[in-house]
């Protein structure tokens, strides 16, 4: 059985989907460990920390590919296939979610509002990573579908410029001037808790 494991563990993430497509179940269990705590990572930020949601979004993802292994194109890479599956089933969540955010909006406004205030004096104090991550999913979900996507695909997934254009659908430039634009919008709403540099990075514009 290890045996097995291993030569599988060596495969490269196309050559699993060929086996997929061959109905082969350690491919999937192979590509299944390779991906499904990036992508719930993926899903949980994009739908604003709802984390049932996010187990749902993923098992409903590897249903896909279980159902229709051949809607893998395998001369495509299989990171920004997956990737794009991923963006337009969070896409249409939103639209179908769009009346609800907009009632919710003001709340979540105040709240950030009064907690940034609230940490205005002292940025360090009483601030740890649940409550950063808190904020950031309130403030991540103010951002539009497109910078949102660009900015997780870029800081937690580590895609490159040309991967996020592919997911995307979009040029490489429009992807550039989405994160830019996300990063600043992030850096002035979480300046209290100071997690990004002062200015954007020179190479996320020239990369």
């Amino acid at each position: 059985m290890a045996i097995f494991a291993k030569r599988y563990s060596r495969l490269t993430d196309e050559k699993l989907m060929q086996g997929i497509q061959r109905r082969d179940t350690s491919a999937f269990d192979e590509l299944y460990g390779r991906y499904s705590r990036r992508l719930l990572s993926y899903f949980h930020r994009e739908l604003g920390g709802d984390e049932q949601k996010a187990q749902d979004f993923l098992q409903d993802l590897f249903l896909k590919i279980v159902e229709k292994p051949d809607s893998f194109d395998t001369s495509r890479s299989f990171s920004t296939w997956i990737f794009s599956v991923a963006y337009n089933m969070c896409k249409n969540e939103y639209r179908r979610l769009d009346v609800r955010r907009n009632a919710e909006e003001d709340v979540r406004m105040e709240q950030v509002t009064r907690h940034s205030q609230a940490h205005s004096g002292n940025p360090e104090e009483g601030m740890d990573q649940a409550k950063f991550e808190r904020v950031l999913l309130t403030e991540l979900q103010e951002l539009g579908d497109g910078h949102r996507s660009a900015f997780l695909l870029r800081h937690q997934q580590n895609l490159s410029i040309k991967e996020i254009a592919e997911v995307l659908g979009c040029s490489e430039g429009t992807v550039k001037s989405r994160l830019f634009y996300a990063t600043q919008k992030l850096a002035a709403r979480l300046k209290a808790f100071n997690p990004y540099p002062t200015e954007v990075s020179k190479n996320e514009r020239s990369e």
